[in-house]
């Protein structure tokens, strides 16, 4: 094979996950709430309260990582609301996750114009610096040019793996989302267990938002999020509820975003807008085919009342 068709093979790959990484962050917080029996329709706005937060805190303390703090707890509060909603007063949890999408994303966008006004350059941060191993491996060095944040999310799929299959967390978890009345019966707290599952996942969610703002972007605009959120929920049933195919599914839309970003600037041929439609196009293809044999957690949507 023609090396220099290697090369762009591995640069496209090394685009592709650093564009799935937002989506990963966010599609496995959804994963873990969703095996907890509560589907987060809150994940986009959750996303850009995080991107916001951290690019705060980031800001104002000069610390990158202490963004990545403040954008994680902005999340847990975002799931811990979204738990009140949905397990504590048992609200319909469409209406809930909608509300809580439009209440932080409006509240991200209010406390940033409180904070820095109305700018015709918005503020900016030196963003995180891709590790690089120099030209120790050759042809696959571009491959290895990432962000820390990318590691840390392929780190994390094998960890929610181990959390969800291997402790006695993850079994509740999973009981808690497969049928609640038993695991009451056999001594776990529903309440606590969706409450927990709920502020990790919105963790992630906003992990997720945070990385846009802190490593690729260096700067908080109002567009940040683009609909990621959405993607993630659709990356999830992909994925089956397994952090591993949730993976496979966020390189599958990143690699399709990557190529159509690589295609643009090689002046490719065709209308922008169908580019840009490209990596949203496969991922309604693949949901499509994923779909129908997707396992649904069984009290997916179901509310849980303890009876007297």
């Amino acid at each position: 094979m023609n090396q220099a068709l290697i090369a762009t093979i591995i640069v496209l790959l090394a685009a592709t996950l650093r564009v799935s990484t937002p989506l990963l962050f966010a599609a496995l917080g959804e994963t873990l709430s969703e095996r907890a029996g509560v589907l987060n329709l809150g994940i986009e706005g959750t996303m850009f309260l995080g991107a916001m937060a951290g690019f705060v805190t980031a800001y104002w303390t000069g610390s990158l990582w202490l963004g990545v703090a403040g954008a994680v707890l902005a999340g847990i509060l975002a799931g811990l609301l979204m738990g009140l909603l949905t397990v504590i007063l048992g609200v319909d949890q469409h209406v809930s996750g909608i509300g809580v999408t439009l209440l932080t994303g409006g509240l991200a966008l209010y406390l940033f114009r409180l904070l820095f006004g109305e700018q015709r350059v918005p503020p900016q941060i030196e963003p995180f610096p891709q590790l690089s191993l120099g030209n120790a491996l050759g042809l696959l060095t571009p491959l290895f040019e990432q962000y820390s944040l990318t590691y840390l999310g392929l780190l994390l799929v094998p960890l929610l793996w181990w959390l969800l299959n291997r402790t006695n967390f993850g079994l509740n978890v999973r009981a808690v989302g497969e049928n609640p009345e038993a695991a009451d019966v056999a001594g776990v707290n529903v309440f606590r267990t969706r409450l927990i599952a709920l502020a990790l996942g919105g963790g992630l969610m906003a992990l997720g938002g945070a990385f846009l703002s802190l490593a690729q972007l260096g700067a908080f605009t109002f567009g940040i999020i683009a609909g990621r959120g959405w993607v993630a929920i659709a990356l999830v049933i992909f994925g089956n509820w397994s952090p591993w195919k949730v993976l496979a599914g966020a390189l599958l839309f990143g690699g399709f975003q990557a190529l159509q970003l690589r295609l643009q600037a090689a002046g490719f041929q065709l209308p922008y807008q169908a580019l840009l439609a490209l990596p949203y196009l496969v991922t309604i293809a693949a949901l499509a085919l994923a779909g129908r044999n997707a396992n649904y957690p069984a009290a997916l949507l179901k509310p849980y009342r303890r009876e007297a």
